[in-house]
């Protein structure tokens, strides 16, 4: 397993889905899917239009659209999100930007309706 992040620089314009599987850092623009069970770093020149299903993000740039992560995201001071955010723990700086809506915490597991042992005889 390798440690390296793979980046796409500031002058990288991609249109269409990108997958990956470690960590990737994102300083240019894109416009579709980010999908991944790795981790994203949207960089301060970064504008993902589309959305974002990764294991974590920390976004210091431009996101408009939703983001469904397993694990954590991160919004940094100067971040700017347009979209709804599904999340097991979110962080957002002051000054950050963010219009839409959030679920934050672990997602129910599909349990019967009541749950426990059994009911005691009478």
């Amino acid at each position: 397993m390798t440690t390296s992040k793979n980046v796409l620089a500031n002058d990288v314009e991609i249109k269409g889905s990108i997958k990956f599987s470690h960590d990737l850092i994102i300083d240019g623009k894109i416009e579709g899917e980010v999908i991944s069970d790795g981790s994203l770093t949207v960089g301060e020149n970064a504008l993902i239009k589309g959305e974002v299903k990764t294991r974590s993000v920390i976004i210091f740039g431009k996101v408009e659209g939703n983001i469904t992560v397993a694990e954590r995201c991160e919004l940094k001071s100067n971040a700017i999100l347009v979209g709804d955010i599904a999340a097991g723990t979110l962080a957002i700086e002051e000054g950050a930007t963010f219009m839409g809506q959030s679920q934050v915490g672990k997602k129910a597991e599909t349990k019967p309706a009541f749950a426990g042992g059994p009911k005691p005889q009478s």
